[in-house]
């Protein structure tokens, strides 16, 4: 069963510096009010999320539980303090999709540019690539340079543009859409492993 406190077996790659190789491990129900404070301030005083109502301590502890049986949740976590998430979801609900995974990432604002999200966002990577998933999607807000700019960093690549898809903080909003491979895709493609099952 999976727990918060269970680190990942599988060390960050050689290509991080001991200072950015951070402690990361699995989320847990456990996390919820933590998660909720990090992602609540981001729902309620920016447009980057599309949520309007910031979600209960409670609500984050549920969105946990309910995506751990198919998609990887991570936290950094150091000194007992949780400082930034990242995880995966499905990108659609049709069957075919199923090889596709949407990513996100927060990171709490004193803990920013300290390479939380690069070393979270390597290890979701690592670990979607092993449940057979092909391919990584993340949806941004426009305007937001900062995230643009840091996923280009990670590789992905630019595929559209939602134009005036949500209305937001008085405005209505783009969204651009980035794309990142995870692994070959094969003929016919291996079956997606869900992440409760994988053994890490």
């Amino acid at each position: 069963m999976l727990t918060g406190s269970r680190r990942l077996r599988k060390p960050l790659g050689a290509d991080f510096e001991p200072e950015t190789a951070l402690p990361i491990r699995l989320a847990s129900a456990e996390d919820g009010p933590a998660l909720a404070a990090i992602y609540g301030s981001i729902v309620r005083d920016t447009a980057i999320s599309f949520e309007t109502t910031a979600p209960t301590p409670a609500e984050m502890a549920g969105r946990v539980e309910r995506l751990l049986a198919t998609h990887p949740w991570l936290v950094w976590e150091e000194s007992g303090e949780v400082g930034a998430f990242a995880y995966a979801s499905p990108h659609r609900e049709r069957a075919a999709y199923r090889w596709s995974a949407d990513v996100s990432v927060y990171v709490a604002e004193r803990f920013r540019r300290r390479g939380r999200a690069r070393a979270l966002y390597m290890r979701l990577f690592e670990i979607l690539a092993a449940q057979n998933f092909t391919g990584a999607f993340a949806g941004i807000a426009l305007p937001n340079a900062a995230s643009v700019s840091f996923h280009e960093s990670m590789g992905f690549r630019p595929v559209g543009v939602y134009r005036g898809v949500g209305y937001k903080a008085g405005a209505w909003r783009d969204v651009g859409w980035w794309a990142r491979d995870l692994a070959p895709r094969s003929n016919p493609p291996v079956e997606p492993v869900p992440f409760a099952l994988l053994d890490l």
